[in-house]
């Protein structure tokens, strides 16, 4: 039992034996002490005042006496009005290093054995294009959620729906077809790059169609229709769900060249699948899903022969699932995926990692499951989260003004070598060690930037901000660790000491409390599907290290006791920003 558990037991001891109050002790808010005041610990007391029929001085003063009498860990306590303070003994903290500082693991929770998984989809690209930065930000939230529910004790399985088919792929076919013939190899080009290059061309010509007939008089809603080359790719899209081997057969080329580009990006920005979906494969399921919507009554159709669910008595509207020509929408296809992802898996969740523009659409998604009598409905989850942005502003795919991951991750690498050349601290490493090292230092840069953000802000992304050594960014916090790693390899073998020859000073006392932390700021983290609160807590953790490293002597330190417990502290840290780092996927050096 943790400090914080005990106190909190007690308290609720307390109020008990005091003023026949029952109070659950889980239900009590113990708050880190604000750093004006003496303790590290504060109970509110005002809600008792009432039932203990005394002032609120006195009914803290009462409860902090009874309290330290009974809990040996509490050094003493004061009274500030009605918010009492505890400071913990300094043998509690010294004895907690001893016994956690060897854990490798610790605050971490291993899943039960046959758990119901959560699921998590993330990525869910559409084959018509690059990975982009806000793929980024979606792929790294999927990724570090995935391993943050998984270090509480969730059984996660990651997945991927491919957007393979429909209107936007097609778009990409034709403008290959009329305008390209070239293939990855002959061109040199990675496979979704070249493939996105020919979406921005279909973009291009359909705008100088558009414009030609607004200039002959059309009107600009039917003009966008009624486009030639818009109107061949809606034809080329319903000859794909006909069955047409020539489009079939030029959609299996493309979508080959792009499945490829992505593995080499997912596979540099290290993350993964453990399923990978794609909606070719379920849209048909979605359909039988509205036929039987139909047979219920829960679905209509239309005089042109649509298919629409009326959602106008949930403050929603009408919302279409299938077009008059029969082909489906993307809401018809996530009605056969949910389908799919409950009879694969049995899933306690379904977390879909989608931006804040779809917030509707899932909205729909589980009404429109709950009204075709899907129990599970209720279990779907929508993790909204804010747009990216650049300094320049937001990025278009179809004009061509995104920036490509794998572009951003050249930039990122070719800073962090630059950066790290300047300090010229690398030099004892051989060349491979520097690649790798420049590598990780700008993924760390890069995921660490977009990580620390509240999932569900928008954001503003300064490739030149991330990567900085100092302030809250990825490589102080990697510096921070391959710090501690070369002071510990200095010291060499090292063996617990008598916590009797130990003192603790209050920098020291900073860093102890901020891992003693760790386990319920996981916790919070989870329940908020917040890996911007972890990445905090690295930070905070590193910055209150860097202090108590500049003040504090530690490989000089001529008690050994006292030595050998700053450098079991100094492990501590080590492993602890190790395991909160690979929550976000960022991999911290031993040397740099």
């Amino acid at each position: 039992m943790t400090i914080t558990d005990a106190l909190t037991q007690a308290v609720a001891n307390a109020l008990k034996t005091l003023y026949g109050i029952e109070q659950e002790a889980s239900t009590l808010q113990l708050q880190e002490t604000r750093k004006e005041f003496a303790g590290d610990y504060t109970i509110v007391v005002f809600p008792y005042v009432k039932q203990a029929r005394k002032a609120p001085e006195a009914v803290a003063a009462e409860l902090g006496e009874e309290v330290k009498k009974n809990l040996a860990g509490v050094k003493g306590y004061n009274v500030v009005k009605g918010f009492l303070n505890f400071e913990i003994a300094d043998q509690y903290w010294l004895r907690f290093v001893c016994e956690k500082a060897g854990e490798t693991r610790y605050g971490l929770v291993q899943a039960e054995a046959g758990a119901a998984p959560v699921v998590v989809e993330y990525s869910s690209p559409n084959t018509n294009k690059p990975l982009h930065l806000g793929h980024i930000r979606n792929n790294l939230l999927g990724w570090s959620v995935s391993r943050l529910l998984e270090a509480t004790g969730a059984n996660v399985k990651k997945v991927n729906l491919v957007n393979d088919r429909g209107i936007h792929i097609c778009k990409s076919m034709l403008a290959w077809q009329r305008y390209g013939g070239e293939t990855p190899e002959s061109s040199g080009m990675k496979g979704d790059h070249l493939v996105g290059k020919y979406y921005v061309e279909f973009d291009k010509h359909y705008k100088e169609e558009v414009k030609q007939l607004m200039e002959s008089g059309v009107e600009e809603e039917q003009a966008k229709r009624e486009a030639p080359i818009m109107v061949e790719a809606q034809a080329m899209l319903k000859r794909w769900e006909e069955g047409d081997k020539e489009v079939r057969a030029l959609w299996e080329t493309m979508n080959g060249w792009v499945y490829k580009g992505f593995d080499e990006t997912y596979e540099r920005l290290g993350v993964g699948f453990d399923k990978i979906y794609y909606e070719s494969n379920t849209y048909l399921l979605g359909k039988e899903l509205v036929q039987k919507g139909l047979d219920m009554g829960v679905l209509f159709r239309k005089e042109d022969g649509s298919v629409w669910c009326d959602l106008t008595a949930d403050g929603l509207d009408q919302k279409l699932l299938l077009r008059r020509d029969g082909t489906s929408v993307y809401m018809t296809q996530d009605l056969g995926t949910a389908l799919l992802r409950h009879k694969d898996f049995g899933a306690e969740r379904l977390i879909y990692v989608v931006g804040n523009e779809q917030d509707y659409h899932f909205k729909v998604l589980k009404l429109i499951l709950g009204k075709l009598g899907f129990e599970w409905a209720d279990k779907v989850y929508h993790l909204s989260y804010g747009m990216v942005e650049l300094p320049s502003g937001k990025m278009k795919s179809r004009e061509g003004t995104v920036v490509d991951a794998d572009d951003l991750i050249d930039e990122m690498e070719k800073t962090a070598e630059e950066m790290s050349r300047e300090r010229g601290k690398n030099d004892e490493l051989s060349a491979e060690e520097q690649k790798h090292l420049y590598h990780i230092l700008a993924l760390g840069a890069l995921k660490y930037f977009i990580l620390k953000v509240d999932p569900t802000k928008n954001m503003l992304f300064n490739p030149a901000e991330s990567i900085d050594f100092n302030g809250n960014t990825g490589p102080f916090i990697q510096y921070t660790h391959a710090r501690i790693r070369s002071i510990v390899r200095k010291a060499g073998e090292c063996s617990l000491p008598e916590l009797a020859e130990c003192q603790l000073n209050e920098k020291e006392r900073g860093v102890v409390k901020i891992l003693h932390a760790l386990p319920e700021t996981l916790q919070q983290a989870a329940a908020a599907h917040s890996p911007a609160m972890v990445a905090n807590y690295a930070f905070d953790l590193a910055k209150a290290y860097n202090s108590f490293y500049q003040d504090t002597p530690i490989l000089k330190e001529e008690c050994v006791g006292q030595k050998q417990w700053r450098l079991a502290l100094c492990n501590f840290v080590a492993n602890t920003l190790k395991n909160t780092m690979d929550i976000l996927g960022i991999e911290v050096p031993e040397r740099m």
